[in-house]
């Protein structure tokens, strides 16, 4: 009887110890709306994979392909602690916060580099304190970059898009090329290319990767390319619920800054490789290459100024504050 009791006694330790365990164990959920080969589900998975390597007990579950939540409506969610991590376009929350269309301005980022000294600015201070208030914070700073292609002329400059049906990747890219004498057709990038087949498009601004991904060059003459300049660089970082990172004990914080740091790098270095990619795809299938100087990306500027840049100012309360502080980082 006494052993029984003993042998119980010992089962009954051990539940606890692994109930105990299992209950500081924590799984992460993460959403996005890409395939697993993109770029940014790969920014996931780093982290993902470096949780799984420190066994803190914190893990992530990814979801990706909007199978969680639709592509445009991850902020909420995740401000709400719905949702503990995204891989998002932060100008998709410019419905709530204005501010966050100025993430997806042309002319305001110049190259990549760039893009990195703005994530370390009082710019980005000035973002990550309106996302505080939300309740979400940056794990992930990244910005990736986009050019033109067309049928026909190359485009660089202004002139080159009068007369031209184009679909631009933003509101205000939108209303640069309109004002630039462009007719303006919306839709997704997935409808990208029919339209440029059929002849309802002309051109088209987008990101590097979908240039590719799309099979874009199967149906234009040429390609204009983010370089040393571009016009069009979308931020899109992976974020966390604040509440959710506060809760975590300090050794899973460390493991997941660290890992999140690691990811940035890497971000930032396959953001140059996508474009350079995009580059090679097009010329091994006879497009050709335009390229953008810096008098092209300043007359391009001039233009943001007089139409996308003057209408967020007067739209948005604080804008020309915001606005000064991106336009101060050289």
């Amino acid at each position: 009887m006494r052993v029984f009791s003993m042998v119980a006694a010992s089962a009954l330790a051990m539940s606890a110890t692994f109930g105990a365990v299992s209950a500081e164990a924590q799984q992460l959920r993460l959403s996005h709306q890409w395939s697993t080969a993109d770029v940014r589900h790969q920014v996931a998975q780093m982290i993902a994979d470096e949780l799984d390597e420190a066994d803190v007990g914190l893990s992530m579950r990814i979801f990706p392909s909007a199978s969680l939540f639709s592509a445009t409506e991850q902020y909420l969610p995740l401000s709400r602690g719905q949702l503990d991590m995204t891989v998002y376009p932060l100008s998709y929350a410019g419905g709530q916060r204005p501010e966050f269309n100025l993430t997806l301005m042309p002319g305001l980022v110049r190259n990549h580099d760039h893009g990195a000294r703005l994530n370390n600015s009082p710019f980005m201070e000035a973002l990550e304190d309106l996302m505080a208030e939300d309740d979400v914070m940056v794990l992930v700073h990244g910005y990736l970059a986009g050019g033109f292609a067309s049928k026909g002329d190359c485009i660089t400059r202004p002139e080159h898009m009068e007369g031209r049906t184009v679909r631009a990747a933003g509101r205000a890219f939108e209303q640069m090329l309109a004002a630039a004498g462009a007719s303006i057709a919306s839709m997704a990038s997935s409808e990208v290319y029919n339209a440029m087949q059929t002849g309802v498009l002309d051109a088209v601004n987008t990101s590097s990767s979908s240039f590719v991904s799309f099979r874009l060059y199967e149906q234009v003459d040429c390609y204009t390319p983010a370089a040393d300049v571009a016009l069009w660089f979308m931020y899109q970082p992976l974020l966390m619920n604040k509440s959710t990172f506060e809760g975590l004990s300090a050794e899973q914080q460390e493991v997941l800054l660290a890992a999140a740091e690691k990811a940035e790098t890497w971000y930032l270095e396959q953001a140059k490789h996508d474009d350079v990619r995009s580059v090679e795809v097009y010329r091994d299938n006879g497009i050709e290459i335009a390229e953008m100087t810096e008098e092209d990306f300043a007359a391009w500027r001039e233009l943001a100024m007089e139409s996308a840049y003057a209408s967020f100012v007067d739209q948005v309360p604080n804008g020309q504050e915001l606005l000064d502080l991106a336009l101060a980082v050289e």
